[in-house]
């Protein structure tokens, strides 16, 4: 799906998205869940982009959603994998994940990732801004290029309605209730999650950046 000139949703990682930008550099966000690494680069093959331009993948945190097929994608595209110096120890399996996530990780395998850079405080990566957001994870981060938002698990969206993810699967939430509150600086026209269709800049955004 082509959300504005240049950036996609891949369509095969709907239960957790990832994201294609075609720019000064081209650049994946997220990786999917674990066993999709085929048909993700099957489907860039089909936007008519050439895996192995593919200069960086970014992750926005540690899910096993998020980070499922990055070392795959890794090794045919040759990218830069990049992630936060918070959730890395967790990507690499070094510590384990708390509460339900451990438990999915017990049965959720993925091929342990090489992080190749970890995110500075005021990161610009091929034009995309890197925004700290801990709360979902101890580092979760948000992309802004353009006019796009790339919001992580920072929250979902449900047939248009925007929702927290489950107390359960939050770290920590002061953190994020201090994250939620950045969204209001935040000029942006399109909002794309993980979880859910992304949407245009509405009223339901705009009641929802004001709770906080």
């Amino acid at each position: 799906m082509e959300i504005t000139q240049g950036v996609y949703m891949l369509d095969c990682t709907e239960k957790s998205h990832a994201y294609l930008i075609q720019g000064e550099e081209n650049i994946l966000i997220d990786s999917g869940s674990p066993g999709l690494a085929q048909k993700i680069l099957d489907e860039i093959n089909s936007i008519g982009i050439d895996p192995s331009t593919i200069n960086h993948i970014l992750l926005t945190h540690h899910d096993v959603d998020n980070v499922g097929n990055a070392r795959i994608l890794q090794e045919n595209t040759g990218a830069m994998l990049w992630a936060s110096k918070e959730d890395m120890p967790y990507i690499i399996r070094r510590k384990s994940r708390r509460g339900i996530k451990r438990i999915i990780q017990t049965f959720v395998r993925y091929k342990k990732p090489v992080i190749n850079k970890v995110y500075n405080k005021y990161d610009i990566i091929g034009g995309i801004q890197v925004i700290k957001t801990p709360g979902h994870t101890p580092g979760h981060v948000i992309f802004l290029y353009k006019n796009i938002l790339f919001s992580g698990d920072l929250f979902k969206i449900t047939k248009g309605k925007i929702k927290l993810v489950s107390d359960g699967e939050n770290w920590n939430k002061y953190n994020l209730e201090k994250s939620l509150s950045l969204l209001k600086n935040i000029e942006c026209q399109w909002i794309c999650p993980s979880h859910g269709s992304p949407i245009e800049r509405n009223e339901v955004w705009e009641n929802f950046i004001n709770k906080y």
